[in-house]
């Protein structure tokens, strides 16, 4: 794969066997004890973080690694709870993987992560610079949100930059939070299904749990300011609203 791995991880009877395991695919595993270590060490193509570090709780980790870095992170911990789960992944962790775990999975989740951060930061030759998103379709240069209160301002997304605007206001959003919206809204309207959102913003051989989307989605509700942007169709998957009114995006 010629991939280098930057593992955080305090335990070395896990450590030892794991970066042999991963050396044996072909990675090559950069290996620190705390989070101190892991914030100031080179990030390499993708983060294994444990959670359960001796010097800072390894959410923290991978807030400030997001902070300053688009890297792949998958979370690696006995820390199996959903909010465990859901806080790391809505903190821009790409997969969280619990323990224990066999070493064959965990390279196909790394993969997995690392194609699909590459296949994002491809931008096709006389792809629009912008998908503005409003009713009527609206300019892609972001302008102030209508006076209404409950008026959502108009979306844009810039795909070369990988920014997001409501209105006049910058959206922060996590890698696969902006992969997922980019999806979204090459056919605004159509409905995606579940299978097909997988398949394209996680991954066809993608195996982990499927509530992630649905992670994903209400994070992306709740920072786009309006639960309707992002509709769901019970049983089939999810649209982009089109058409705002004055209760918000319909």
């Amino acid at each position: 794969m010629g991939l280098r791995v930057l593992l955080i991880e305090d335990d070395e009877t896990i450590a030892e066997p794991l970066a042999e395991g991963l050396a044996h695919f072909g990675l090559t595993v950069d290996h620190v004890t705390t989070g101190t270590e892991g914030l100031r060490a080179p990030y390499g193509d993708v983060v294994l973080l444990d959670l359960g570090l001796p010097d800072m709780d390894g959410i923290d980790v991978c807030r400030g690694i997001r902070e300053v870095s688009d890297v792949p992170i998958v979370i690696l911990s006995a820390r199996g709870e959903e909010a465990d789960r859901v806080l790391g992944l809505e903190l821009g962790a790409d997969d969280y993987l619990a323990k224990p775990f066999s070493v064959r999975e965990l390279v196909a989740r790394v993969r997995a992560v690392t194609r699909r951060t590459r296949r994002s930061q491809e931008v096709p030759q006389g792809a629009p610079m912008t998908a503005p998103l409003t009713a009527p379709f609206a300019a892609p240069v972001p302008t102030p949100a209508p006076a209404q209160v409950h008026e959502p301002g108009p979306l844009a997304v810039d795909r070369r930059t990988r920014q997001v605007w409501v209105g006049e206001c910058q959206v922060p959003l996590t890698p696969k939070e902006f992969d997922l919206l980019a999806l979204l809204t090459e056919d605004p309207g159509a409905v995606y299904s579940r299978q097909q959102i997988l398949d394209r913003v996680w991954d066809p051989f993608y195996e982990g749990p499927t509530k992630t989307l649905d992670v994903h989605v209400a994070s992306l509700r709740r920072k786009l300011g309006h639960p309707a942007w992002i509709q769901t169709l019970r049983g089939v998957g999810f649209r982009l609203a089109v058409h705002t009114g004055p209760d918000g995006p319909a």
